[in-house]
């Protein structure tokens, strides 16, 4: 999936985040609401203005971010 089809910036439009064009709807905003438990369905629903081909352009961006990224591991507090 090529997301540059469907994902872009505009300094003017939320401060240069990434979004969805056409749209407000930012690539943060949206993963948001994946991680609050939304599902596919109730995002396509409620926000009308999105195909599911830019969502799946928002996780394709969001995978292609991570691969050029260095995470480090936190260390966890133990049991």
């Amino acid at each position: 999936m090529d997301w540059r089809q469907y994902i872009h910036t505009d300094h003017e439009v939320l401060l240069g985040k990434p979004v969805v064009k056409g749209t407000r709807l930012s690539v943060e905003f949206l993963l948001g609401l994946f991680a609050a438990g939304w599902t596919k369905q109730q995002v396509l629903e409620n926000y009308p203005t999105l195909t599911p081909e830019a969502l799946q352009a928002v996780f394709a961006f969001a995978a292609e971010c991570l691969r050029e990224e260095t995470f480090y591991t936190i260390p966890s507090e133990g049991p």
